[in-house]
């Protein structure tokens, strides 16, 4: 059995779109302008940038995803704290999406959504 590290992804309806056309098994490649793929380690940041941006932009949707990476390969990136200590993230450049999508174990799921006016 492979060991696990379960990380959470805030994202809009339109990633979210393309994540479900891949089966739940990936996540889309990044924009030209998103030169970083930002998995968060808790719920509660997630949970944070769901509800409080992706509210505010495009489909004016925030949804928090969780899935399971291979640890021995989630190693290799260091985490990152971009804020408080709960604002912990891993940075994985875009150009290595592919290999990090290659390690999620199971499937991506929804856990939570948010739509415009649930901002705090």
């Amino acid at each position: 059995m492979v060991d696990v590290v379960t990380l959470y992804r805030p994202v809009g309806l339109e990633e979210l779109k393309l994540i479900e056309e891949a089966g739940s098994r990936a996540f889309p490649p990044r924009l030209p302008d998103q030169p970083i793929f930002y998995p968060v380690t808790n719920e509660g940041y997630a949970t944070q940038i769901a509800r409080d941006w992706n509210t505010r932009h495009g489909s004016k949707q925030g949804f928090v995803t969780r899935f399971d990476v291979d640890a021995s390969y989630l190693a290799r990136f260091e985490r990152q704290i971009v804020g408080g200590q709960q604002h912990e993230e891993f940075w994985v450049p875009a150009e290595e999406l592919p290999e990090f999508n290659a390690h999620i174990v199971g499937k991506i799921e929804v856990i939570s959504h948010f739509k415009e006016g649930d901002a705090q």
